[in-house]
């Protein structure tokens, strides 16, 4: 996996034990204790392969504006040069560098525009999992909705070496700008979203069968925000949220294997 690619995933919830239940039925993860001491931090997994993790948002986040929601995070040689990084670029610090004994070192930050992401420095190789495009329960792309398209992806270019590989005309909304992370694949997209209260990014969750998936979303609790439409790469994808109110995308062919 090349430097600054997604490396895990984690969502931010009201009720961990009922998103656990949610994300097994849809996507069939299970989920862990992931035995991090004073904190009830989950691993979730596709077939024993490590995804991502799941926790309640902290106390008092609820007050502050926070809402269930899920991040991103790209992996880093070194936290600390990266925070600096962004802060000296117009980026903000939200939540200082930690280390996590065994694991790594991460810190959440914004770019300028305000769209929040992790950057972590795994111990060894790290997780390294979790983006698989194609492979059902992995993740299949990142979508970043920003005030600007073409300034946010030179700021990333910037802090994470990534590149643009393709330009989508997409009318009135503007250029759908398609990035790389070093690998030479498409990993993300990005564009100019301005009826979004804050610039966010948005994470595509693969799944086998886009139908099938959609009955499950449905008959777990979770709503439908933007149902089933083509992208160019044939496959289908939904734009939904979970009970607690996190949005995600299912991405993936529709009535695979008929």
């Amino acid at each position: 996996m090349p430097p600054s690619s997604f490396i895990w995933y984690e969502l931010l919830t009201a009720d961990a034990d009922a998103a656990a239940r949610f994300y097994a039925a849809l996507l069939r993860w299970t989920s862990a204790d992931s035995g991090q001491p004073g904190i009830d931090y989950r691993y979730l997994s596709m077939q024993g392969v490590p995804i991502g993790g799941l926790m309640t948002l902290p106390l008092g986040a609820s007050d502050a504006g926070m809402r269930p929601s899920w991040l991103g995070y790209v992996s880093v040689p070194n936290v600390d040069s990266s925070v600096a990084s962004f802060v000296a670029a117009g980026g903000a610090v939200l939540m200082p560098a930690v280390d996590l004994p065994g694991i790594g070192r991460i810190a959440m930050v914004a770019d300028p525009q305000g769209a929040a992401l992790y950057v972590m420095a795994p111990i060894g190789a790290g997780p390294a999992t979790s983006f698989a495009p194609g492979k059902a329960g992995h993740g299949g792309w990142h979508e970043l909705h920003a005030r600007d398209a073409q300034a946010a992806l030179a700021f990333y270019a910037n802090q994470f070496g990534w590149r643009k590989v393709a330009e989508l005309d997409m009318g009135p909304m503007g250029a759908y700008l398609q990035f790389d992370c070093g690998s030479g694949a498409m990993a993300g997209g990005i564009i100019k979203d301005p009826s979004a209260a804050r610039p966010y990014w948005l994470y595509c969750f693969n799944v086998e069968d886009i139908d099938a998936a959609r009955t499950r979303l449905l008959a777990n609790g979770g709503t439908v925000l933007m149902d089933r439409h083509q992208v160019p790469t044939g496959e289908w994808i939904i734009r939904a949220s979970d009970p607690q109110g996190a949005v995600f995308v299912l991405i993936g062919p529709k009535h695979a294997g008929r």
